[in-house]
Parts: structure tokens; C-alpha cells; sequence
């Protein structure tokens, strides 16, 4: 077990006010946060909840900054940017921190040799921050051999998602002690000054237009190539990027939906997500906002250099006509602009589906059963499509057109959205009294029935 006053051979207490060189934007950012970890109860049981650490009334967090271990083997070696501890009764567990800021990036031989000093001084994770998104804390955005995995356990946090959960805090009043309130607000401004240098993901990759150009002349995307490899990296990065900006402006988290396989295994859905672009020629993301009707799904489709965002409901079993399945729909979107909005009509069984524009739907709901008079909506999709023309293949227009689009839909549609449920039970009239189902009046019920016969 790692012991502080063993292990380390000297490191500062994070400061909340660090006293730094000019050119110390990591080593500041990074002392400010872990000041905040540590001192603001309510933003230390955020951040590390998703490490699967539990913060109670009796944990401790202690933080330190450019520790230096007592193990002679590691005075070479280099020096992590930060230390923390958790401390609840006789358990402790440990993190070593690296931080980047601005434009620099981790260095996975950096990130190997933290995960060394971890094993040899008995610490549980290291945990890397920097402008680089992941989906999740577990999926590291670098490539680390499974080997170097098994030696502590490796998560990551953007700056924004620390941007983020500060944010929640203040937007959701989950801080009820004001020195506190002021603290994390003063670290909200902190971070997003333009000197703090954090930044949100804001273009793809050269790959980008080079992949996009190909399936536009008719070519194939090779599952083993670089470009692919490279445009799926940076679709994680922005899906990530994305639901951090939908969690601040709904104020509440927004995560992206993975199977249970690809959370556990970050390799698995990058094998994946590659498969569906060579195959599909789409990136397609999911992101779960809480109580929403359903998931939001996200697609962009190189081949119609279009972005569709979309919603998709069981239709009401309550109604029993298409028609009367549509107006339902209809009566939940009826403060929605209609332009680029469009609803899908799913039938029973397998074939194409029937999709029709919002505004004509609006004008005559029997479209929607024209086509299949005898059969009956099963489901609903509601989507927003937008054909990005030249804007597709550029690698900044891209981010910033899906970066509109999608809040757009969840704002015109997804928010007014409601699944059917089905109605509750009624009392029949014949039994709303207590006696009208006692066991003498069942008895007699059972006296007097009478039953048909089949000969």
C-alpha cells in the first residue's frame, strides 16, 4: 500500500493560489484543480465518480504537485506533474496526475514510464488531462500496449469535461456552502480565459478530406489504413466534445452510449466504428441525454455529404389507425420549426420505411399510410438531415456545422419529444367498492357464471 510519508521523497501541497513561473500554465492549471479536488468536497466526488472512486463523509483527499519518489531507481526518471491520495478509514487509493495544456499532447513513452513509477511504488492509476478528448475516463486517447495497462490502471479527462463538471455543480446548485460556490465559480472563469489554454476540439484531421474526397470520386476505404484509423480517433474526440457541450447547456450529463463490450473494451469499438466506415461510409454516434424519449443518434454519411440527427419512438399502441399514431406524434412537435425536419414511419416486419417532411405531415396527416394503407406505424423516427455540400469534406466546417446542428434538432425537437407509455389500469365499474371483490362476492360471481360450450 502506498504510503506518502514513505513513498515520496519531497512534493508540494496543490495550492489554490500557486506561486509559478509566468511560463507554468500546466503546473498552475494542474495545482488549481487539485486544490479544488481536494478542498471542495462536491467536485471531488464528481470528478473521481466516474473512476469508480466512492467520496464519503469520512474521505480524505490529499494532493500534491511535482512529486518526487524516495525509490533511488526513479530520481532519473521523470517527475509526475501531480499526486492523489484518497484516504476512507484504512483504504487509501492513489493517482499519479500528467497534465497538458494549449496544443501540446501526451506522449504515450511519457505515459509508460508514469505507469513504471506507478508499479514499482505500489499506485493504483495514473490519470492523464489535456485538450484531447475520450469517450470515456477508461478509453485513453493514446495507444498503450496491454502490457503497460496491467501495471496500474490508466484514465484520462479533457480539460473541458473538468470545464463541465465544475460547470454542473454551479448550474445544478449542488453546492450548497457559499465560500465554496465562489471557489469553483472563480475556477469556472479561471479555465475558461483564453490564457488558461483549454480548448475544445474544433477541427478533423487532414485524413479527413482525403477520405471524404475518395468516396466522393467512388473509391473504398481500407479498413487497415492510417486515414481511417486517424478520422475515427477524431470522431471520438468530437462525439466527446459534443456531449460536454450539450451537458453544459442542458445542465445536466450527457454521455455517449456504447455497448457494454466496446466501455469495456476501447480497441473493440475503434475496430468497430472503422468496420462501419469502410462498410457504411458513415460515422455514426449515440449520445444519452437523461429523461429524454430516447437516445440521440448522430450520423454523418460521406457519400450524401449530409448529417442526420434523429430520435426514434414506439408508436402508440393505445391508437389504433396510422393516422391517429401520426397526430400524436404531431401534437409533441407542435412549437417546431419544420425546416429540415422530417418523420420516419416504421411498419411491422422488414421493408423500407415511409419518411415524409414535417411540414407536409402538418398539411395532411394521410401521407404517412398512402403508401401502406392496411398496415400500422410501429414506430416513429423524428430527424433533422442537412446536406453540408462543399462544407463536409472541410475539416473546421465540419465540426462547427454538426456542433449547430445537433443542439438545433435537441432544441426544435428532441426536448418537446415524450415516449408512450402505456395508460394505467382503470377501476371497472362494477368493482369500486372493496366489497365488490371480497371473497362472498366472488363466490356468488362464481355461482352465477356461465359458460359457453363447443360441441
Amino acid at each position: 500500500m502506498f504510503n506518502p510519508a514513505d513513498n515520496l521523497k519531497s512534493g508540494d501541497k496543490a495550492r489554490l493560489f500557486p506561486v509559478l513561473s509566468e511560463n507554468s500554465k500546466e503546473g498552475r492549471a494542474l495545482s488549481i484543480l487539485l486544490s479544488c479536488l481536494q478542498n471542495i468536497p462536491e467536485f471531488g466526488q464528481a470528478m473521481l465518480a466516474d473512476l469508480g472512486i466512492r467520496i464519503g463523509a469520512r474521505t480524505k483527499i490529499e494532493t500534491y504537485t511535482e512529486v518526487v519518489f524516495s525509490d533511488a531507481e526513479n530520481e532519473n526518471r521523470l517527475r509526475p506533474d501531480g499526486l492523489i491520495v484518497v484516504k476512507t478509514g484504512s483504504k487509501i487509493w492513489t493517482a499519479l496526475v500528467e497534465a497538458k495544456i494549449g496544443n501540446a499532447d501526451l506522449d504515450a513513452s511519457q505515459i509508460e514510464s508514469y505507469m513504471d513509477i506507478a508499479k514499482a511504488n505500489k499506485i493504483d492509476a495514473v490519470i492523464t488531462i489535456s485538450n484531447q478528448f475520450a469517450p470515456l475516463p477508461s478509453h485513453h486517447p493514446l495507444t498503450v500496449s496491454a502490457a503497460t495497462r496491467k501495471k496500474a490502471e490508466l484514465y484520462h479527462w479533457s480539460w473541458m469535461y473538468v470545464l463541465t463538471e465544475a460547470s454542473l455543480l454551479l448550474q445544478g446548485d449542488m453546492i450548497e456552502d457559499l465560500e465554496r460556490r465562489i471557489i469553483i465559480n472563480e475556477f469556472v472563469r479561471f479555465l475558461t480565459h483564453t490564457s488558461a489554454g483549454i480548448k475544445s476540439f474544433t477541427q478533423m484531421p487532414a485524413a479527413w478530406t482525403t477520405i471524404v474526397s475518395a468516396v466522393q470520386a467512388g473509391g473504398a476505404i481500407s479498413q487497415n489504413s492510417e486515414d481511417a484509423k486517424e478520422v475515427i480517433g477524431a470522431w471520438h474526440q468530437e462525439a466527446r466534445d459534443l456531449s460536454l457541450i450539450l451537458s453544459r447547456q442542458l445542465g445536466r450529463d450527457v454521455n455517449i452510449k456504447t455497448t457494454r463490450a466496446h466501455a469495456i473494451d476501447h480497441q473493440a469499438r475503434i475496430k468497430s466504428d472503422i468496420q462501419n466506415l469502410s462498410v457504411e461510409m458513415r460515422l455514426e454516434t449515440t449520445l444519452s441525454v437523461p429523461n429524454a424519449a430516447a437516445p440521440v443518434e448522430i450520423c454523418a454519411d460521406l457519400q450524401t455529404k449530409s448529417i442526420s440527427v434523429y430520435m426514434r419512438l414506439k408508436a402508440p399502441e393505445d391508437k389504433k389507425s396510422t393516422k391517429a399514431r401520426t397526430n400524436w406524434l404531431l401534437r409533441q412537435l407542435q412549437s417546431a420549426e419544420p425546416a429540415n425536419l422530417h418523420i420516419r414511419h416504421f411498419w411491422p416486419g422488414r421493408g423500407p420505411y415511409a419518411q415524409h417532411s414535417l411540414a407536409d405531415l402538418r398539411q395532411d396527416p394521410s401521407l404517412a399510410f398512402t403508401e401502406k394503407p392496411n398496415a400500422i406505424a410501429s414506430s416513429f423516427e423524428v430527424v433533422m438531415v442537412c446536406d453540408l455540400s462543399g462544407k463536409f469534406a472541410q475539416r473546421k466546417n465540419f465540426i462547427s456545422e454538426l456542433e449547430r446542428i445537433v443542439p438545433e434538432f435537441y432544441e426544435q425537437a428532441g426536448q418537446n419529444l415524450k415516449a408512450w407509455q402505456p395508460p394505467a389500469p382503470r377501476l371497472k365499474e362494477n368493482k369500486t367498492e372493496a366489497d365488490n371483490v371480497s371473497p362472498q362476492a366472488l363466490a356468488e360471481a362464481a355461482d352465477s357464471a356461465e359458460f359457453e360450450t363447443t360441441e
